[in-house]
């Protein structure tokens, strides 16, 4: 085993049998939306694996054991089942909002996500306005985009916000001293590792994004600690498509969130040049 911990993180996004009822609203969400069965089973493929899912915040990364953690991106409405789901078992996962999308259509408002929190799950930032490629932005931008969302979350929860996910999952250098500047401790992000790293004292840690035509006992492999390689080296062969084609993969992004109308990016994160 390692000398350091290994975390065997999930990424889900939607829990629903409704795609039209919850989250983003485009063809490039669909794929993420798992039926209330599907996602059943794969909870039950984890609560047959060795170790049950536990928050973030109890966990000492320094020692060389094994955890099991479970979040979800967006802070679309279907989260208050998936959360439910989750206290039902017994479990606590990671809930992480855009915090421009409260109160939107398809999006908790203040009072939904003061429920998760009071039923023990973490509340995190998932950015303010989810750019679709973050980790293109400028520094000054992901700072922004990172203080504007935990400091909007830490006034609706009264606590501070120490959690995050990145917006496409995409991790770099900039991206997690941004995060850490603004006073994550945790930075999720969606490349499929189990060891943690360090960044300007921020753990950043790695996921694996289950999707709709994911087997359950894909889920249970993983959650027993196999096949994260595999994963990796997947995720590597089209992060290097993005490299050779940085053209196409822009475009490609650009289709994926057509059906969506983003809204503006607000003015107290727009900076006179």
């Amino acid at each position: 085993m390692n000398q350091v911990a290994e975390v065997a993180s999930f990424a889900y996004h939607e829990v629903t049998d409704d795609p039209g009822s919850s989250g983003f609203q485009r063809s490039g969400a669909l794929p993420y939306k798992l039926s209330c069965r599907m996602f059943a089973r794969q909870l039950a493929e984890i609560a047959a694996g060795p170790c049950p899912p536990e928050l973030i915040e109890g966990v000492d990364l320094a020692l060389p054991r094994r955890h099991v953690v479970l979040t979800f991106d967006d802070g679309g409405t279907s989260a208050l089942h998936a959360g439910e789901e989750l206290a039902r078992r017994g479990w606590r996962g990671h809930f992480f909002i855009i915090t421009s999308r409260i109160g939107q259509r398809a999006f908790l408002d203040s009072a939904g996500i003061r429920y998760l929190r009071r039923c023990g799950h973490v509340i995190g930032s998932h950015s303010h306005t989810h750019p679709s490629l973050f980790r293109e932005l400028s520094d000054d931008r992901m700072r922004d985009e990172w203080r504007e969302s935990v400091d909007r979350l830490a006034q609706l929860l009264g606590e501070p916000c120490v959690a995050a996910s990145v917006p496409g999952g995409d991790f770099s250098a900039r991206v997690g001293r941004s995060a850490a500047a603004a006073g994550v401790q945790y930075l999720f992000t969606s490349e499929p590792t189990l060891t943690p790293q360090r960044t300007d004292g921020c753990w950043i840690l790695g996921r694996f994004v289950p999707k709709t035509g994911t087997p359950a006992q894909r889920i249970g492999e993983l959650a027993r600690f196999r096949g994260w390689g595999r994963a990796m080296l997947l995720r590597r062969l089209k992060l290097g498509a993005r490299l050779l084609l940085p053209g196409m993969y822009r475009r490609y992004v650009a289709h994926q969130t057509a059906a969506l109308s983003e809204p503006p990016v607000p003015r107290d994160l727009v900076r006179n040049r």
